[in-house]
């Protein structure tokens, strides 16, 4: 009996999502299965301490010495929590799929929702990209040490192919269904928490370097900036940098010295804080999702500051030696500083595998936060074959065409970029553009107090009189960011910000303000009529 009211009471709380998804003008298309807890594991997955802050662990430590991971990591978490608290709020208010794009339609109108969602697309390949290529070369890493293969990690053809066999078993998962999904993200969180757990352990019991305290303090250039300057490579091309003909930027980077160096290695801390508006583009599949998606979206941030600061902590006090582990010949570097501190080489295995494991684990998150995004602006008609992207299959419930073609995209921009670091720099600074101009937005009109903004009464999940102050931070931040992950070493994420922004204003003038208006709200027939077409087909009750 108590089981049957149990049930009763979730069956009530879903119509109660399904009429606030109506009143913002969407029929109830996708399964809402996920709980709270799956909806912050989604988030939580993609961040993942485990893949961003292991891949970068080189390059920052590279840049500015222990100092990046003791001071960087704590800086950076201060400023993303700031964004994070503002898109919880505006997830709060308006629980949809695509949400970074939904809000800025109605607190801007439909050119600011069109602007936000273009960054917000490629922001989600490219990151999905950036996953999937470093678990590649990861993964690659990993195979060579325990099985003794010599995998070229540095050749990007077959790096590539890595990616894509990786990539097809997450595909698979993504189009047979959000339980399943769901089910793989919970256990991620146990596994990244677990894998983190016990990669401290190992390393303290039976490290055998252990650095003082005072080395957590070091700031040791290895990687002189100055000397990335020069040139930038475009796949196999390579051009002479144009940003560096700016006046004062020669004398920036020839006098910056360490404080340069750090501020550029805040990229590891700044890429890994990416994709945790997943918690907003499931919220159509989520439970009490006013609540639960904002959650979702902050704690995913909170909790991975803690749980990565641990592992960063203990791998920086375990480095056997700064110049070898950021030596390209010891890539990845966190598997060297692994190997290297134990005997027994089972412990650097069985590390080997956790990291290994989490990586795909964050692809797989990845690729349903991307094709939700996808499927949600495509229900709108905002881009080239909305059409198909838009469709959900009757049986299983899922954007399926959404799910492919970003997928086959997110391959495309890998062989773009060619290195990994612009990868990371393309998808870091469209995702937080995407991030930025519905947190502006918010703040222009509360100032204002004009139009829409989000209030204690229309977002559950509410900063109340502290909202202007830390949505004021959040903006201040991103335009920070931007700059800084768009100038060398990593000069073509600026250009690729560039293109993308030519090829909108082109595409906006020839095709999409002809007819593209932001989202249509249908009428409560039309919405029961979708809803109950869906439930036919797929065969529910």
């Amino acid at each position: 009996m108590a089981e049957k009211s149990k049930q009763k009471t979730r069956d009530e709380q879903i119509q109660e999502d399904m009429k606030d998804l109506h009143k913002l003008g969407y029929a109830q298309q996708l399964f809402r299965e996920m709980g709270g807890f799956s909806n912050f594991a989604i988030s939580f997955s993609i961040i993942s301490i485990l893949t961003g802050a292991i891949l970068l662990f080189g390059y920052g430590l590279g840049f500015a010495g222990p100092i990046i991971n003791t001071f960087g990591w704590p800086l950076v978490t201060i400023f993303v929590l700031t964004v994070a608290a503002s898109m919880a709020e505006l997830a709060s208010a308006y629980p949809t799929a695509g949400g970074l794009y939904f809000w800025a339609h109605r607190l801007g109108g439909y050119k600011w929702a069109w602007v936000t969602a273009w960054f917000n697309m490629l922001g989600q390949i490219m990151i999905t990209a950036g996953i999937n290529y470093a678990a590649a070369i990861y993964i690659a890493g990993a195979i060579n040490r325990i099985f003794g293969t010599s995998i070229d990690t540095t050749n990007t053809f077959a790096m590539v192919i890595t990616m894509i066999i990786i990539m097809i078993p997450q595909v698979l998962i993504n189009i047979f269904g959000i339980k399943l999904t769901a089910l793989l993200n919970d256990f991620s969180v146990y596994w990244h928490i677990g894998g983190v757990v016990v990669m401290a352990v190992l390393l303290t019991v039976f490290g055998k370097v252990s650095q003082p305290l005072s080395f957590l303090f070091k700031g040791i250039v290895t990687i002189n900036p100055n000397d990335l300057t020069s040139t930038f490579a475009a796949g196999s091309f390579t051009f002479n940098s144009l940003m560096m003909k700016i006046p004062g930027m020669v004398g920036l980077y020839a006098g910056g010295g360490i404080a340069l160096a750090f501020v550029l290695g805040l990229l590891q801390a700044q890429w890994t804080y990416t994709g945790y508006d997943a918690s907003a583009h499931v919220a159509e599949e989520t439970v009490m999702a006013r609540l639960n998606s904002a959650w979702g979206v902050f704690l995913s941030v909170a909790v991975s500051f803690v749980v990565g600061y641990v592992m960063l902590i203990i791998l920086t006090l375990h480095i056997p030696d700064i110049a070898a582990t950021v030596d390209p010949a010891n890539s990845p570097a966190v598997l060297y500083i692994v190997y290297s501190n134990f005997d027994n080489i089972l412990f650097g295995h069985i590390i080997a595998v956790i990291i290994g494991v989490a990586m795909w684990l964050a692809g797989l998150s990845s690729i349903t936060s991307m094709s939700r995004m996808w499927f949600a602006f495509a229900r709108d008609g905002g881009m080239p074959g909305h059409s198909l992207i838009k469709q959900i299959h009757p049986k299983w419930r899922t954007p399926i065409w959404s799910i492919v073609i970003t997928s086959v995209l997110a391959v495309l921009l890998t062989v773009y970029s060619a290195i990994y670091s612009v990868i990371v720099a393309v998808s870091t600074t469209a995702l937080y553009l995407a991030y930025g101009l519905p947190i502006f937005l918010n703040l222009r009109n509360k100032l204002q107090k004009k139009g829409e903004f989000t209030t204690a009464k229309t977002a559950p999940w509410s900063l109340k009189n502290f909202g202007i102050v830390i949505n004021l931070i959040a903006v201040l931040w991103i335009v920070f960011i931007t700059v800084l992950f768009s100038i060398p070493p990593n000069e073509l994420a600026g250009w690729s910000i560039i293109l993308l922004v030519i090829f909108m204003f082109i595409y906006w003038q020839v095709d999409a303000k002809h007819r593209f208006s932001g989202p249509k709200p249908s009428a409560e027939a039309e919405l029961r009529k979708i809803e109950a077409e869906m439930s036919a087909k797929s065969g529910d009750d």
